[in-house]
């Protein structure tokens, strides 16, 4: 007869989600994970399969649980304008106890190149991010908000890659008024003509 888990599965996940983010995959090893999580080795095995396949488990995890928060939250009663600024605020001022940076941007300067599997989570994070800001674009060139002569692709490409570089950069000791300056730089990209 098989023994029920002593565990919830979504709640260990969460805690090796969090240790992956602070530490990255390399740094953590399956005895902090073990520790961190709470669970048996064998647990861990029986349930997640390797510290890869719970990697990820952890990053599949981690972009179910930010992008519809975040999502939720820029859009929330807010012009696309407001909306692209408030994801910009977001990513610099947001402390609330997690780990600095994204699991994504991490995993991918650490992993993506050799790892496809890595490779391809992060890309299609990256892809839905950029389709996000694209649409919130879209949005604001009908209400006449943003002009209708720019290219809303490409704009959201140009505040991916600045979203991208603030995240890095929140993992150093770049101070909160440069990143703040780097966002007000891109935002002004939808107003020029």
């Amino acid at each position: 007869m098989a023994r029920s888990k002593e565990f919830d599965e979504h709640d260990v996940l969460l805690k090796a989600m969090r240790l992956f983010w602070e530490q990255g995959y390399e740094k953590t090893s399956l005895q902090d994970l073990v520790t961190h999580m709470g669970i048996h080795r064998r647990s861990l095995y029986d349930t997640f399969g390797d510290k890869h396949s719970l990697f990820v488990k952890a990053m599949e995890q981690y972009d179910k649980q930010t992008s519809a928060a975040i999502k939720a939250e820029v859009t929330r009663g807010r012009t696309s304008q407001e909306a692209i600024r408030f994801f910009f605020d977001y990513l610099i001022e947001v402390n609330d106890g997690r780990p600095l940076g994204c699991l994504y941007v991490n995993s991918a300067t650490e992993l993506a190149l050799r790892d496809p599997e890595v490779g391809e989570l992060t890309n299609e994070g990256f892809k839905n991010e950029e389709r996000f800001l694209a649409d919130l674009i879209r949005k604001g060139q009908q209400s006449g908000e943003i002009p209708l002569g720019k290219d809303a692709d490409q704009l959201a490409a140009s505040l991916q890659a600045t979203m991208i570089g603030i995240r890095v950069l929140a993992r150093t000791s770049t101070d909160r008024k440069k990143l703040h300056r780097l966002a007000d730089a891109s935002v002004a990209m939808l107003d020029a003509p």
